[in-house]
């Protein structure tokens, strides 16, 4: 347990101020989250140091396409979430309390080393809702940073301007999860709200973060094709050139009854991305030959191939251009 930042005291509670959820807290208790704790009137970090998943994965995984394609990433998630989704795929670890999961103990100072002993050039925050981890995921991550190890954030973006703007000074990339364009989906599937999502991307990407998104398609609660419209032409209004990851929904966990989406939804949603202006559109979680592939938006040239998380790069320069004329792919190699 550690002393966690970013809150005061209100009326006799804990006010925490991590995420917009803004949780008063009585003595005793936690947040929504689970793992911030008022102890005798100071607001604990629970699960500082501790975790529940490690493992070496493709940084595809994340999903980061632009962003070292090809490279290997030491991963690590907790426990906790400040989120409720009905269809959550890692609800095992989201929804546990520390009690609970066997979890591993960490140091700050462990991460780098560990990094260095899997041969893996950066860490990646990941599995459940890493901002429910923020201390140490700063403090794990500053250290990676000072020993020329990137750090990356796969996060539901439900988190506050200030811890915000205090991770983007060390982290280096960000995919973060859109999970519909209506508040009404996000009140009703994830127990939250829209905006403060969308203030993160748009703060990220204004912070310099190397920004990707995932929009996971669910039949009938976010797939309409003025939905995905309207997000599209969201993204562009900020860059075309941020790369979209449109998912293929599965059942799972509480909404289980839910079919997977269609193919030609899929395909819906690309070509209404494309339409919008966007430049890098993905389709992920389905078989497919070309929907993971990087072309070149200005000559068509198959800059990077991917099958499964094999990764070849095609036509690419070690800047992040297009081998064949030059443009650039928002991409960091």
């Amino acid at each position: 347990m550690m002393k966690a930042r970013f809150w005061d005291t209100a009326e006799g509670k804990v006010a925490c101020h991590l995420c917009p959820h803004e949780c008063r807290i009585a003595d005793g208790k936690t947040g929504i989250c689970g793992v911030r704790k008022n102890i005798e009137g100071e607001l604990v970090a629970l699960s500082y140091g501790r975790a529940s998943s490690m493992n070496v994965d493709p940084i595809e995984k994340k999903p980061l396409f632009h962003f070292h394609p090809g490279k290997e990433v030491l991963s690590f998630g907790s426990v906790g979430c400040n989120l409720g989704c009905l269809h959550c795929q890692n609800f095992s670890i989201s929804q546990a309390k520390i009690a609970d999961v066997h979890l591993r103990d960490l140091r700050p100072e462990d991460v780098p080393e560990l990094c260095r002993e899997s041969t893996c050039e950066g860490v990646a925050w990941t599995y459940n809702e890493p901002t429910m981890w923020h201390e140490f995921v700063y403090d794990a991550s500053k250290l990676c940073k000072e020993k020329g190890l990137f750090s990356v954030f796969v996060t539901n973006g439900f988190i506050n301007e200030e811890p915000l703007k205090k991770l983007a000074e060390v982290i280096d990339a960000a995919n973060i999860d859109v999970k519909g364009f209506r508040d009404e989906f996000y009140r009703k599937i994830c127990k939250a709200r829209l905006q403060p999502v969308l203030n993160s991307v748009e703060l990220a990407f204004d912070l310099g973060v190397h920004v990707e998104l995932t929009y996971l398609i669910i039949t009938g609660r976010n797939d309409s094709k003025e939905e995905i419209n309207d997000f599209c032409r969201w993204v562009a209004g900020i860059d075309a050139r941020i790369p979209v990851h449109f998912s293929r929904f599965h059942p799972d966990y509480l909404m289980s009854d839910i079919p997977s989406t269609p193919i030609k939804t899929m395909e819906m949603a690309r070509n209404e991305a494309v339409d919008a202006g966007l430049d890098f559109v993905y389709l992920g979680n389905m078989a497919s030959t070309d929907g993971e592939n990087t072309k070149c938006p200005k000559c068509g040239s198959l800059a990077v191939r991917r099958l499964g998380f094999y990764t070849e790069k095609m036509a690419v320069t070690i800047d992040g251009n297009c081998s064949k004329c030059g443009e650039p792919l928002n991409m960091i190699i």
